[in-house]
């Protein structure tokens, strides 16, 4: 028996819910009977079904007997549905191999208990590190009250992201900036300041078609609500949900007109500059994102950085050299010795088009 083949596959479903769950984890779920798969689901959008209710409705009564490949720890409280724990058992699965246990306190091992308990043989940790990662903003949600955060960054060799004149389009190429559009469809939110917004009148959208079947969330950080109320993301908000974050005492005329356009906001304390971003994140987070792709501009990456928010990296590098009177990707931010700059270590580097794209994890 192949177990770590059955679960990559199970690990395969819950990679394609990214971005579509939130506030629920992504899972995946195969079921496996006599070396045949016989059933297979994943966490359906917006959190439910879950992976097993989707696997145990395809595989009727093959399920009986059966193997269940499962990504994270079968649930077991009651929530809108029943516990899955309690599915898995009703429908007479005699094994289930799990990657990792749910740090959800209503679960977190009561899950394994329940089929243990019911007589089933339990199989832990395959696919673990796998699993972990790709469930890290829930794990960072249930942990830490706010979501992972993943700084995108598209620079020249020497990290500037625009010329002196503000000239940014296109750094990178057409493969780099295909691969940020996916980088959009797996995050449940795209966040930049508002300095972006007022240079570039974003869409922010995901422009994959097919990638995904929800609409990302823009997020946008304005401590006065400066946005245009014309541009294209007002204008949009029916279609694609924008979300601001701005600091506390803004203008309530401002506030009024922008949710009568249909976004949302979120008060926050201010900051010494702009507002507390850790606030801001766990405002959004409490309110269901838990994997947010910051995009910039250097302000706000900066931001981020010194605040030790940034969790995850991806930097695509083109081969070509703006100079140092070009607009930084990451604005200064009061570093005076090495020991206090913020370090990540390297996680893969490959080629992307003629660029090269390098992803790191916060040390």
């Amino acid at each position: 028996m192949d177990d770590l083949a059955h679960m990559r596959t199970a690990l395969a479903l819950a990679r394609r819910g990214l971005g579509e769950t939130a506030p629920n984890p992504t899972v995946g779920c195969v079921i496996v009977r006599g070396g045949r798969v016989v059933g297979r689901g994943r966490t359906a959008q917006g959190g439910r079904p879950h992976a097993e209710t989707e696997a145990l409705a395809a595989a009727g009564d093959a399920a009986r007997g059966a193997t269940a490949y499962v990504t994270l720890e079968p649930c077991a409280h009651h929530g809108r549905t029943p516990p899955c724990a309690d599915a898995l058992v009703a429908a007479g699965i005699a094994r289930v191999v799990v990657a990792m246990t749910d740090p959800d306190e209503r679960t977190n091992g009561a899950g394994l208990s329940r089929l243990r308990e019911a007589g089933l043989e339990v199989v832990e940790g395959i696919g673990g590190a796998e699993a972990a990662e790709i469930n890290a903003g829930f794990c960072k949600c249930i942990r830490e009250g706010r979501p992972l955060v993943t700084l995108k960054l598209a620079t020249s060799l020497d990290g500037q992201i625009a010329t002196r004149t503000g000239a940014s389009q296109w750094i990178t190429g057409a493969a780099a900036r295909q691969a940020a559009h996916a980088l959009r469809g797996t995050h449940d939110a795209v966040m930049v300041g508002v300095g972006t917004v007022l240079a570039d009148d974003p869409e922010l959208t995901c422009r994959l078609e097919g990638f995904r079947s929800t609409p990302v969330i823009r997020l946008i950080v304005d401590s006065h609500l400066r946005i245009p109320l014309d541009g294209r993301l007002v204008r949009g908000a029916a279609d694609h949900p924008l979300w601001i974050v701005h600091r506390d005492g803004a203008d309530p005329a401002r506030r009024a007109a922008l949710l009568d356009l249909g976004a949302r906001l979120f008060e926050v304390p201010a900051a010494p500059v702009g507002i507390d971003l850790a606030a801001a994140l766990a405002a959004v987070g409490e309110a269901g994102l838990t994997r947010v792709l910051a995009e910039g501009g250097g302000t706000l990456a900066a931001a981020l950085i010194r605040a030790d928010l940034v969790d995850r990296l991806e930097w695509f590098t083109a081969p070509v050299v703006i100079g140092d009177d070009g607009i930084g990707a990451v604005a200064g931010f009061g570093v005076e010795e090495l020991g206090r700059a913020a370090r990540f270590t390297r996680i893969d580097a490959s080629v992307c088009g003629g660029d090269i794209r390098t992803r790191y994890r916060r040390d």
